[in-house]
């Protein structure tokens, strides 16, 4: 089971997500990767085959830093437990990326129809159609008009079949996290000025979702809740002023 967390705050990302990716290690993995942008360096993404570990040693080679995030845990479905497999998965521009839960049914014909339309592909993956086709309403929506990142998450959700949570980043929206589901569910997390797309459903038992989010590398959370099925939600401070999620069902306060 794939594991995803997201960041948006003050606090340094990268040990943020590193720490949250850690505290879903018991889930089962075959490869981690983290995606940051934010630091005028554009979206840098470092990946690694195989543990935790491996991806933290691959971060103190070549590092990185940023004020928002996202990171994710693999278990292979669609291709092999490589480090080009590993998420996340770029769009052909290098301005989008994607970690993603689940299965996309029909990504053979969305790939060749995307192959056909220009786009180039790198990974064996399903996951990956899902960042070209964000690029595709995003940055090239051919009708002159320049979607929101949450407008064209939302369409490309519209062509995917399947079960699925993902979480979608990008450099021309900054400070921001667009994450949506159709099926496991995508849990946000609202703190002081700092906002978390948390995994893809709260550990119950003895790591119950209420012990995991008071245990996250942060202050602790204000609120929690769940997107809605087939919605996009916008996670992220709006202007820098107060707080903007979206399509939210509320789980109360933690």
């Amino acid at each position: 089971m794939c594991g995803i967390v997201g960041y948006v705050g003050k606090k340094r990302v990268v040990p943020v997500i590193i720490e949250g990716l850690r505290r879903l290690e018991y889930r089962g993995y075959d490869s981690a990767g983290i995606a940051v942008a934010g630091n005028g360096d554009g979206l840098q993404v470092r990946r690694a085959e195989g543990k935790l570990r491996n991806l933290e040693e691959t971060i103190r080679l070549k590092p990185l830093d940023g004020t928002y995030g996202i990171g994710h845990t693999r278990w292979a479905t669609h291709g092999r437990p490589t480090e080009e497999n590993a998420h996340p998965h770029r769009d052909c521009s290098g301005r989008v990326v994607v970690v993603h839960n689940g299965i996309i049914e029909n990504y053979l014909a969305l790939k060749k129809r995307l192959i056909e339309e220009g786009h180039k592909f790198t990974t064996e993956t399903d996951t990956e159609v899902i960042a070209h086709l964000v690029e595709k309403y995003f940055l090239n929506p051919g009708n002159g008009h320049r979607p929101s990142l949450e407008e064209a998450v939302r369409k490309a959700v519209r062509d995917l079949t399947g079960v699925f949570a993902l979480a979608v980043i990008a450099v021309d929206e900054p400070n921001k996290i667009v994450a949506a589901r159709n099926g496991p569910p995508a849990v946000i997390g609202l703190g002081k000025d700092e906002y978390f797309a948390l995994p893809t459903f709260l550990p119950r038992g003895r790591r119950s979702g209420r012990d995991f989010v008071r245990r996250c590398p942060a202050q602790r959370l204000q609120r929690a809740a769940h997107c809605a099925p087939g919605a996009a939600c916008d996670l992220g401070p709006d202007h820098g002023r107060k707080r903007r999620v979206q399509a939210l069902h509320a789980q109360g306060n933690l």
